[in-house]
């Protein structure tokens, strides 16, 4: 039986952690899932995820689980927030779980290496000759998991194929702190949310070096360009990018002393190796993954994208981040816009 008060949150990560403020302040049941018995037994312990996000004490209807059946059997949404490199087995181990008509909403940002498919694209290939019908959608936007367990006034935005689905995403997310717009450009909000987390380590490395911020602002600003040139070229609408998902998020990532991502870049840039950034590291940055993903779908797609093309040849051919910042400022002179 589906209860309309049940959810289901599938990562205990810091992301994970946070949405269950908002999800659960409406006399919801909230499964939050992680996949470390010894870890949600922590969880449970000590009433917080200490290793993730500490201080942010759990509401009452938080219930910490580490068997996905219990958390998935009967829960009217289920919100998938586990790394994308992990995201396809998590969601094929749930799928018998799911109740007919379930809602599910990816809120992860990153692209699968091997098949260069969204979160929301994987769903559905794994959902392929399921009989029941299922509503599958994106959150995305400018939203650290701390700021929201603050209670800290945040907007994203949600999409799904429809309308209709996505205003239910609307309501269920909502609160007085936590705005949520509605959409259906799936493919925009995901590739703005996977594609920003590449921009931010190019920030964080120019932040490294000890470049100004008139860097910084050239960064931004054509890192969207080349955003909404492969977003477009792949169906995404153009205003998508210039919205919280595109332009207000790339720059929260690329601008905030909370983000991973530009945290990878700032140390890439002051001269640690990346191996070193990732021992000293226990959440995941997933613009490191994605910049191979999308290096290759760029490629795949025929679309230009300079800066993408510069870190992943800091991040996996060694080139030093001088050497990559030269390069980009010395290639042939061109138009603004384009």
């Amino acid at each position: 039986m589906v209860s309309a008060e049940k959810i289901a949150v599938i990562g205990a990560g810091s992301w994970g952690t946070a949405l269950t403020k908002p999800l659960g302040e409406n006399d919801r049941k909230i499964f939050l899932w992680g996949h470390r018995p010894e870890f949600v037994e922590q969880l449970r312990q000590n009433g917080e995820n200490v290793a993730y996000l500490p201080g942010y004490r759990f509401s009452t209807s938080v219930k910490p689980v580490a068997d996905l059946q219990a958390a998935v059997s009967g829960s009217r949404l289920v919100v998938m927030v586990v790394p994308s490199h992990v995201y396809r087995g998590v969601f094929r181990q749930l799928i018998p779980f799911l109740a007919d008509g379930v809602f599910i909403i990816s809120a992860t940002k990153g692209i699968e290496n091997e098949t260069l498919a969204t979160m929301t694209r994987v769903m559905e290939e794994e959902l392929v000759g399921c009989c029941q019908p299922f509503h599958l959608g994106v959150l995305s936007g400018p939203s650290f998991a701390r700021e929201v367990v603050q209670g800290t006034p945040t907007a994203v935005t949600v999409a799904a194929g429809t309308m209709e689905e996505a205003q239910y995403f609307q309501r269920v997310f909502s609160t007085e702190k936590f705005r949520v717009y509605a959409s259906t450009d799936v493919i925009g909000l995901e590739l703005g949310g996977a594609l920003k987390n590449i921009i931010a380590i190019a920030a964080g490395i120019c932040d490294g070096l000890g470049y100004g911020t008139n860097t910084r602002a050239a960064l931004i600003t054509r890192g969207l360009a080349e955003i909404s040139r492969l977003g477009v070229k792949m169906g995404a609408r153009p205003l998508t990018f210039s919205g919280l998902a595109g332009l207000g998020d790339l720059v929260l990532t690329c601008t905030g002393d909370l983000s991973r991502n530009r945290t990878v870049g700032l140390k890439l840039g002051q001269g640690k190796s990346l191996a070193a950034i990732l021992g000293e590291m226990n959440m995941v940055a997933e613009g490191i993954k994605t910049t191979r993903s999308a290096w290759n779908l760029a490629r795949k797609q025929g679309v230009d994208m300079p800066i993408l093309e510069q870190i992943h040849a800091v991040l996996y051919d060694g080139k030093p981040c001088e050497a990559a910042v030269k390069d980009l400022l010395t290639r042939d002179l061109k138009e603004e816009l384009g």
